[in-house]
């Protein structure tokens, strides 16, 4: 849940961030990695590290650098975290930072 510190404009740059279909679609795609992106040999654990951005590169069809700087958006919004692993890095969603801003449209907060 947020917190009673929690401004309007923390949400605002949340739903900013998701206000691209691309950004949005990625973010529906790691709600289920493993339906959603190949499990590869020796690619780490999606469930437990996320998703490589190589990954997300490949289905979404766009240039690495175009990715890397959705993806940075989605994590600065709180949406996603990030983990390296050896040299590549991997994505989940940020599910308790999702729930806060759904919370937001029921009246909870």
């Amino acid at each position: 849940m947020a917190t009673e510190t929690e401004t309007p404009v923390d949400a605002i740059d949340a739903f900013k961030a998701l206000s691209n279909p691309i950004r949005l679609k990625i973010l529906t795609w790691l709600r289920d990695p493993r339906g959603n992106f190949p499990v590869e040999q020796g690619i780490a654990d999606p469930d437990e590290y996320g998703v490589c951005i190589t990954q997300i590169r490949d289905r979404t069809g766009l240039a690495q650098s175009t990715v890397s700087s959705y993806m940075a958006t989605l994590e600065r919004a709180g949406l996603v975290t990030s983990t390296r692993v050896g040299k590549w890095t991997h994505y989940r969603r940020n599910e308790g930072r999702l729930a806060e801003l759904g919370a937001l449209f029921t009246g909870v907060i």
